[in-house]
């Protein structure tokens, strides 16, 4: 859905400067299109209230320079804990303590104004989760869904976390029968979780379909694993949605795909991604399901060469497409990979305007958040101001000059804002 900006004159405004803070003169990208033109965006209470073609004024004021602004990124595949260094309660703590407000601090300083934590361990995550919404830790917009889960013995437990069973206890939730499968989805829901996230793979040994083996670059063994038994992967979904979460199924293969897509899932966290996606029925049926398709081409795309030739069918077919980057620690920069997943999505054959509704106004749609992902009166003022037009190509993502979350400035590349409050300059 699109919208007109709404038009303010100055013989409208009863106060000189009734807003919190107004970005000026910028060109917009609104979460769906560029508008035509230059606006003032008027922020008060954390809220966006105007988006005007006249001049507003603010108790600070940004100039934009005739830049661009649009919402600020989300990235709804994170995983946020290091899966390589946390073994146990002690290392666990100097992750908190050492590493974790950095990684945080640089999403924000690449525009990442929410993240979606998609199989970190359930009780630190929630924690995290609580004290950002707190203010207590400065970060990104959290959503989680807690640990993932998967059968007994599927990925990652036996997977990522082969040798390390005091993380796979708590980042993974392995289950044998339908009856587990709803007790921990309950259990999930219980602890007011955002999501659900299901694995489906493993990998495929029922139904006669192929085996699978699991290996990717980053880690050493390869795995041979089975997948998710139609019953549970019913069980889960239909419980997620019993309890009013959005689900989403990780998987690689069509048949798996399709398996999630008939079961009710809302989305696929990764889809198709190591053999060429040739049935066309499958994308007829994420059409008629609406589901969201979530690519996460950094992680996958240097070991799967059919994944950007799946990305652009999908796309091109009108599938919804969200912006998820799969990224975990020990490689590429927390933020900065983000980035490079909308980069990529364009490498697919996406154009940048689709890889930015993606990251915005899709992504929002993907999480449940109406309030997000669009420049529009009434949403959330997280917002991005950028240097240069990000529709023309997707790489001027990277001249930020601005990261605004909730309505307050929280990364300024340069002073760029008047405070007229009588305070001063700056924050």
């Amino acid at each position: 859905m699109t919208y007109e900006p709404e038009l303010i004159t100055r013989a409208e405004v009863p106060d000189p400067a009734p807003y919190d803070l107004v970005i000026r003169r910028a060109h917009v990208f609104d979460g769906h299109k560029a508008l035509t033109g230059l606006y003032d965006i008027a922020v008060k209470g954390g809220h966006i209230v105007a988006v005007s073609a006249e001049p507003l004024r603010g108790v600070k004021e940004v100039d934009a320079a005739e830049g661009w602004v649009m919402p600020g990124l989300i990235d709804t595949h994170i995983h946020f804990y290091d899966v390589f260094a946390v073994s146990g309660p002690e290392s666990m703590g100097a992750f908190e303590e050492n590493e974790l407000p950095g990684l945080l601090d640089s999403f924000l300083q690449h525009g990442i104004t929410t993240m979606k934590s998609v199989g970190d361990p359930t009780e630190a995550i929630l924690e995290a989760r609580a004290r950002i919404a707190a203010g207590t830790l400065r970060g990104p917009r959290l959503l989680v869904t807690g640990c993932g889960i998967t059968g007994r013995d599927g990925h990652p437990a036996a997977t990522v976390f082969s040798g390390n069973p005091w993380a796979r206890a708590r980042f993974t939730g392995e289950i044998d029968s339908v009856r587990q499968m709803r007790d921990l989805v309950n259990h999930l829901a219980d602890r007011e979780v955002d999501a659900i996230k299901l694995l489906s793979e493993g990998a495929c040994a029922h139904s006669g379909s192929p085996k699978y083996v699991w290996h990717i670059p980053a880690f050493p063994e390869a795995v041979e694993l089975v997948r998710l038994p139609l019953d549970f992967l019913r069980a889960g979904v239909e419980t997620g949605h019993e309890r009013g979460l959005r689900v989403t199924v990780h998987t690689t293969q069509q048949v798996a795909a399709r398996e999630a897509v008939e079961a009710g899932a809302d989305g696929l966290e990764h889809g198709v991604t190591v053999e060429p996606l040739t049935d066309d029925s499958l994308i007829d049926l994420m059409l008629e399901r609406d589901i969201t398709y979530t690519p996460t081409l950094w992680a996958h795309d240097a070991s799967h060469p059919d994944i950007r030739g799946n990305v652009k069918k999908v796309a091109d077919a009108g599938v919804r497409i969200a912006l998820g980057s799969d990224t975990f620690s020990g490689r590429g920069r927390f933020g900065a990979n983000t980035l490079e997943e909308a980069e990529l999505m364009v490498a697919a054959g996406m154009t940048p305007l689709q890889s930015l509704v993606a990251a915005t106004s899709g992504a929002a749609r993907q999480c449940v958040r109406p309030d997000l992902g669009e420049v529009r009166p009434g949403r959330r003022a997280d917002l991005i101001v950028l240097n240069a037009d990000p529709t023309q190509d997707i790489s001027n993502l990277r001249e930020l000059g601005m990261t605004i979350l909730n309505g307050e400035i929280v990364h300024e590349a340069r002073p760029s804002h008047t405070d007229k409050s009588g305070t001063g300059k700056g924050r």
